[in-house]
């Protein structure tokens, strides 16, 4: 891959989906593993939609980031029940047709031969957006799905991280997203100024400020991200040296 297109930055949208993550019984997990498993490939995920089991939601939230994304991954709905829609919302949203794919198919018997054998629920997990590769899934039996940029995967945390697992190194990104961390014990609105003169100061740098409340007084973890590690250290000199002016200490690596 050529320095120009290395430092690109790819992006993915995400479309968490299930009634039981907006009601609260079930803690969503994939987020965080979906980002930190894209970070490393040099995608950024760019946005997160969480949507019940609503065929026109999932379509309108699939066209929405499918189309502001170089990757969309979608979580959830692709198991035996009534209510797995999501194959079908996303053939709708790309205007395909829905088919049982016959490797998808064959996996399902094998793993199922000792289970009681295939049935049409179980079926249901062999069905696909026409035109679709499947993802390994060494956990459960039942594929995740890949149509081109669109990744459909479980909603089982555990069953996704295989399925990503099986998705490394395939995907093009760009380069990696970098971090530093500096510690301050101050309150962020003191220097709210110092950090947006700062990030100005430094293109291709963002400053994230987390503030929280320890030990009976204020501060603020200050995160500089970028793809650049020469303009990260840049910018932390500047951060650093901005809060000295200012007689404030700081923690490299944060508080």
């Amino acid at each position: 891959m050529s320095t120009a297109a290395n430092s690109r930055v790819y992006t993915a949208g995400l479309v968490v989906i299930g009634d039981e993550i907006l009601s609260g019984r079930t803690h969503d997990k994939n987020i965080a593993q979906v980002a930190t498993w894209l970070q490393v490939q040099g995608i950024r995920l760019d946005e997160v939609r969480v949507v019940a089991d609503v065929e026109e939601r999932i379509v309108e939230a699939v066209n929405s980031l499918r189309e502001r994304n170089d990757y969309l991954f979608t979580t959830g709905g692709i198991g035996p029940t009534h209510d797995d829609i999501t194959v079908d919302a996303v053939a709708s949203a790309l205007g395909v047709s829905v088919i049982v794919h016959p490797d998808a198919r064959a996996i399902l018997e094998r793993y199922y031969a000792d289970k009681g054998g295939i049935n049409d629920a179980r079926l249901r997990m062999a069905r696909v957006p026409d035109g679709a590769e499947l993802i390994p899934n060494r956990m459960s039996g039942a594929p995740g799905i890949r149509l081109g940029n669109i990744f459909l995967m479980a909603g089982v945390p555990h069953i996704t991280a295989g399925m990503l697992d099986a998705l490394t190194g395939t995907l093009e990104g760009g380069a990696p997203l970098l971090s530093e961390t500096i510690g301050c014990w101050v309150a962020e609105s003191e220097v709210a100024d110092l950090l947006r003169e700062t990030e100005k100061a430094h293109d291709g740098c963002q400053i994230g400020s987390y503030p929280f409340f320890r030990e009976g007084k204020v501060g603020a973890n200050f995160v500089i991200r970028s793809t650049d590690a020469a303009a990260i250290t840049s910018c932390v000199d500047t951060l650093c040296e901005g809060l000295g002016a200012r007689g404030r200490d700081f923690t490299p690596g944060g508080i």
